[in-house]
């Protein structure tokens, strides 16, 4: 079983020294990954309805805590650290260019070492964001789907073209290219549409919350359905309070946990400051070693 470090970017380690800290921690602790979250703006007095909370509104109704930008902040800690892999949980990817998303994320990976970013994506559910950064809200499935094949083509190829709906190049240079020419993508969401979009091109599927069979039977549906082996798409799911729950998620084909670091997204924080995450690492992850 591999540990993550999920919502490691809010609160007090939305600061550059906290977050260092505990990446450092992280990684001596023995967790594989740290994770962070993503909105660009959070629209005041928004109406779409946030889908981890039975109130629908994010973190017991907070609108303004900061929240880093991922890919700057996993750089920030990466240059203070040596292996812990560096998560997105998730990139919103129909808001951004994906050309640029590309670039990004492999020259994170290219300073970082190579080998450490799990590229973790998400449709999005906030409507009145995409309103702000002016991108249509009702194509964002298709969108999505778009913009992982035109990154990888991009990844993978050293002269690299793309002719889609949303996405063309003709013979363009992305340099640095990933070392493996690829980015693991791992899927998110909770819906029988994030699980499907996992089955048909993820490296990964990570729902939010629990780890509901249905989910995982849908993907599997659709991975087969696609000709790709299920078993090739590593499930992650949210630490569960109790440490014998690993042992069961384990057998479930459970690969990774994760562990709230933050109470800000509606989960309970497991540990809270870099000594709890020490503490952690030796009265739990050391039991999976």
């Amino acid at each position: 079983m591999k540990f993550g470090l999920r919502y490691a970017s809010l609160g007090r380690y939305s600061n550059g020294p906290a977050a260092v800290e505990l990446a450092q921690a992280a990684e001596a602790a023995g967790f594989d990954s740290i994770w962070t979250v993503e909105h660009v703006v959070v629209p005041h007095e928004y109406q779409s309805k946030y889908p981890y909370s039975p109130s629908g509104r994010m973190g017991s109704g907070l609108e303004d805590f900061p929240i880093p930008d991922p890919l700057i902040w996993l750089a920030y800690v990466a240059s203070a650290t040596r292996t812990i892999k560096l998560g997105t949980a998730i990139l919103i990817l129909p808001q951004r260019n994906p050309v640029v998303t590309a670039k990004a994320v492999a020259t994170l990976d290219h300073l970082a070492g190579g080998r450490r970013v799990l590229l973790g994506i998400g449709v999005g559910w906030l409507a009145e964001e995409f309103a702000t950064l002016g991108v249509p809200f009702e194509d964002r499935g298709a969108r999505t789907d778009e913009y992982v094949a035109a990154m990888r083509t991009l990844w993978k190829d050293e002269k690299a073209s793309f002719q889609g709906r949303f996405v063309k190049f003709k013979d363009v240079f992305c340099r640095p290219l990933p070392p493996e020419r690829r980015i693991p993508i791992i899927v998110g969401g909770d819906t029988a549409a994030a699980a499907r979009r996992a089955g048909r091109l993820g490296d990964g599927y990570f729902p939010a919350r629990g780890a509901r069979p249905e989910l995982f039977d849908e993907m599997r549906r659709a991975a087969e359905a696609a000709g790709r082996d299920p078993k090739a798409i590593e499930l992650t799911v949210s630490a569960p309070a109790d440490p014998l729950e690993i042992e069961v998620l384990a057998r479930q084909g459970i690969t990774r946990v994760a562990v709230p670091v933050s109470a800000s997204a509606g989960l309970p924080a497991q540990v809270k400051t870099p000594d709890d995450v020490l503490r952690y690492g030796k009265d739990v992850i050391a039991r999976f070693r």
